[in-house]
């Protein structure tokens, strides 16, 4: 398996400078199948761990794309309309290769997809002096936002182009790796498509070292986005910001003008959508030295942009082989936060997927287990999802105080349950997993305090608690009927006329 530089090296050699896959081979003392494996390749994903029980496959079309390849770069030396088409490389291979024995529909998709490659334009491989349409810095700011009343200090991620002076943003609650992507990468969805290049800082999330003779090392995340959007990074000089004033001036500017007073919203995600909607009506408003509107200006760069790829690009990461302790928990960031699974993988190991909000914590098959909200800061912090644990012990109760489950648990449930007796303890643990499913922990603690207060120790009046605490129901006023009901007049009953009527039907009276 090549490492992302060496896999760059040899696509660049291919796009950018024009070898062919014979010299690419010769010159990295490669085997020409390697070397046509990741020219071809159109899928950066990182791949999800195969678990032991699966097997690997090779694509049947694989030993024949070098051949179908040294086809289609002929074809370039000739007319367009004496190229090979489809049909006619299936028909050639059908024809003249022993054993070939693939679809033509796999062959087709893949002549489209090469004949697409082949189209694209090359790289100059040089820095420009003047900014050109397409081109883009991108850089962090910092920003402190409300969601759901809770005060957070985090990011926000700034793509500019210096050609129109457009620019979009996105808040972020830091500053690592998956929230860099998945801000790119939600900016080039909304522009409908992807910079040729793009000027960074040297931040750590994308670059690991800085070389002899001012190369870059860069994170393996990185590379593969990198390659899998096909745009090419530009890093500046060490404390050298000015060298990319374009998007430094666009921190500050959308600082003031988007993030002034401090925004406050439920969702991040929805507010992040919104604010692309919102940056794209700033762009009416007039150049400030060229005699046009930025967004007239945009046109050009929008036009020089590379398609996004129809394959989608997965910003997460996948860490293996987390360790766990005696409760089922482990800890990502260094140590610093702390993470639940369930008291069935206590001493064992899990694995995580890991995005910009979520961890979702999966088993070893990668079977999701459950997922947190991911923390942030230096602080040591602790994500507790209760609902495995309290599953576990509804259906061992008696065991309760010695699962160590028991000392992790508010001081008020661990007495809320020492008062129930043995048949109560059972159907209360269940009734608690359902409401923290529903509603979260807290909500089924500050049932369970209320049941306190009124000494109410059974099932159904924790449910009937709960209901009246969390329920949806609008509480209506006393109806007030005012002079809208008449006065009526009292009926005279006579007891006899009853009498009467009960004999004749056969009734008795009592």
């Amino acid at each position: 398996m090549l490492t992302m530089d060496q896999i760059h090296h040899i696509r660049a050699l291919y796009y950018e400078q024009g070898y062919n896959i014979s010299e690419i081979a010769e010159a990295t003392g490669r085997d020409w199948k390697t070397v046509a494996k990741y020219i071809d390749m159109a899928d950066f994903n990182e791949p999800l761990p195969i678990p032991a029980s699966e097997k690997q496959f090779c694509p049947k079309l694989e030993p024949y794309k070098s051949i179908i390849n040294s086809w289609l770069e002929e074809d370039k030396k000739h007319p367009r309309k004496q190229r090979h088409t489809a049909t006619k490389v299936y028909d050639r291979l059908t024809k003249e290769v022993p054993g070939f024995d693939c679809s033509y529909r796999l062959v087709a998709e893949y002549v489209k997809y090469r004949k697409e490659a082949l189209n694209l334009k090359r790289n100059e491989g040089f820095l420009p002096l003047e900014h050109r349409p397409g081109e883009a810095q991108a850089d962090f700011g910092s920003a402190e936002f409300y969601e759901r009343g809770r005060l957070i200090s985090g990011k926000y991620i700034v793509l500019s182009f210096p050609w129109s002076n457009a620019a979009y943003m996105q808040l972020l609650y830091g500053e690592n790796s998956e929230c860099l992507l998945e801000g790119l990468s939600s900016i080039f969805r909304h522009i409908g498509g992807v910079p040729h290049e793009i000027w960074f800082d040297n931040a750590s999330s994308m670059v690991s070292g800085i070389i002899k003779d001012g190369g870059r090392d860069l994170t393996e995340r990185f590379s593969r986005f990198k390659e899998h959007y096909g745009f090419k990074a530009v890093f500046m000089n060490p404390a050298e910001g000015h060298e990319k004033g374009s998007v430094e001036n666009k921190v500050g500017y959308l600082r003031r003008n988007f993030l002034v007073p401090v925004p406050e919203f439920d969702d991040l995600m929805f507010y992040n959508l919104q604010l692309l909607d919102d940056l794209d009506g700033d762009q009416d408003r007039m150049h400030y030295y060229k005699q046009a509107k930025i967004a007239e200006l945009f046109e050009a760069d929008k036009a020089a942009l590379m398609p996004v790829p129809s394959v989608w690009f997965d910003t997460s990461r996948i860490i293996t082989g987390l360790k766990t302790d005696g409760y089922g928990r482990f800890t990502l960031d260094n140590g610093k936060h702390e993470y639940s699974s369930a008291p069935k993988y206590a001493l064992g190991t899990v694995n995580a997927r890991i995005d910009s909000t979520l961890v979702t914590v999966l088993d070893n098959d990668y079977h999701e287990i459950v997922t947190h909200r991911r923390l942030y800061g230096d602080e040591h912090q602790s994500s507790m999802e209760w609902v495995p644990y309290l599953e576990y012990i509804s259906r061992h109760p008696r065991s309760l105080k010695n699962t160590g489950i028991y000392g992790m648990m508010p001081d008020t449930m661990q007495s809320y349950l020492n008062n129930c007796n043995g048949s109560q303890k059972k159907d209360v643990l269940h009734i608690l997993s359902e409401l923290t499913e529903r509603t979260g922990f807290d909500s089924a603690l500050h049932t369970v305090e209320q049941a306190i207060r009124y000494e109410a120790h059974d099932p159904d009046s924790l449910r009937s608690l709960y209901n009246s605490i969390f329920s949806d129901v609008p509480q209506l006023p006393p109806l007030t009927t005012g002079d809208l009901i008449p006065e009526l007049d009292p009926m005279p009953v006579h007891l006899e006329d009853y009498d009467r009527f009960l004999k004749r039907g056969g009734g008795l009276n009592a």
